[in-house]
């Protein structure tokens, strides 16, 4: 008895001692991105950080490791809790860069800005749809890789970053607005949708399935026309892998 005690006292020690398994995104970079300060009518406004502070925290809580992940704001000198640099490309380039360098696994970039048919907006310049793929080709190379990018016309995005081993989600048609950029607004509808979603969804196909919905309910109910309707593309290479990154069940929702 005295012997049966002690071999299960030790294996609970042994239990306990042991690290816990490293989540599939442990390894990931990921950068979030901020990408202006003004509301629709030019005035300023928190809508953007907002989403990059709360969309960072998110992700963390799903399974990113927070030395792996870094924001990006146009105004970077008023929010020393979170500690952003400067949005701006080379600085995303550079960023990601490092992290890719020393981390193995997967890459993850979310931009939330305004947008044009040209691209997007990032402080005081556009960030065009070629320029970021070329961004991430050179960072994230072959890597299993997610790209979000909220902002009005983001659809214009996905012709030029589609790859194999790449998911691209974003918050409208390539001729479409995206709605929640006022300055009354917290965030705007898009990642609104992607906080109130990422706590329950396994992983990111159902993430953005319940994004989709969630912001054609939204502007339904607000009035909102024509409606954004998020797009979603996948490449044939990460397809069948991506229900293997699965968020941390820890994370399950947020009281």
């Amino acid at each position: 008895m005295v012997r049966r005690l002690a071999a299960l006292v030790l294996g609970l020690w042994l239990a306990a001692a042991l690290p816990a398994a490293a989540g599939p995104f442990e390894d990931w970079a990921a950068v979030v991105v901020a990408g202006d300060f003004r509301a629709h009518n030019g005035k300023p406004s928190e809508t953007f950080d907002n989403a990059r502070r709360d969309v960072s925290a998110a992700l963390t809580r799903v399974g990113f490791k927070a030395d792996n992940l870094r924001q990006f704001s146009v105004r970077p000198e008023r929010y020393k809790d979170t500690n952003p640099a400067k949005s701006e490309a080379q600085g995303v380039y550079t960023t990601l860069k490092d992290l890719t360098t020393k981390t193995a696994g997967g890459c993850l970039a979310y931009f939330t800005s305004h947008g044009t048919p040209q691209g997007m907006v990032m402080d005081e310049r556009m960030l065009a749809p070629g320029v970021l793929a070329q961004i991430l080709d050179r960072t994230c190379g072959e890597r299993p890789t997610v790209v979000v990018i909220s902002a009005c016309f983001s659809g214009v995005f996905v012709p030029a970053l589609a790859a194999s081993n790449r998911m691209v989600l974003t918050a409208a048609r390539p001729d479409r607005s995206s709605f929640g950029c006022g300055e009354s607004d917290k965030y705007p509808y898009f990642d609104e949708c992607f906080l109130q979603s990422i706590e329950g969804a396994a992983d990111f196909p159902a993430l953005a399935a319940t994004v989709q919905t969630c912001v054609r309910d939204r502007e339904r109910k607000e009035g909102m026309k024509p409606a954004s309707e998020p797009q979603v593309w996948v490449g044939a290479a990460l397809k069948p892998l991506l229900p293997l990154y699965a968020f941390a069940p820890s994370a399950v929702r947020r009281n």
